[in-house]
C-alpha cells in the first residue's frame, strides 16, 4: 500500500508541469480581472476540478491535495 501511494504522488510530480498548465482565467464576467477572495476562491475551485491523472482519472487524497498546492502556487 505505501508502494502504491508513493508510486502515485511521484508520478503526480512528474505530470504536475503539463497537468497544471489549466486554462484558469481569473476574470469575471465583464473581462475584469478578479481580485482577493473572489479569485482565491475562483482558482482553487478550478485547480480542484483539474485534478485529474494522465489517464484523466479523478485524483484523490494526498494526489489530488499535492497537485492543488501547486497549481495555487503557480
Amino acid at each position: 500500500m505505501k508502494r502504491l501511494s508513493l508510486v502515485v504522488v511521484l508520478s503526480l510530480f512528474a505530470a504536475a508541469p503539463a497537468l497544471a498548465d489549466a486554462s484558469c482565467k481569473a476574470v469575471s464576467g465583464d473581462g475584469k480581472p478578479l481580485s482577493g477572495a473572489a479569485k482565491t476562491s475562483y482558482m482553487k475551485k478550478c485547480c480542484e476540478d483539474n485534478a485529474k491523472s494522465s489517464e484523466g482519472k479523478p485524483l484523490a487524497g494526498a494526489a489530488k491535495t499535492s497537485f492543488v498546492k501547486k497549481c495555487l502556487a503557480s
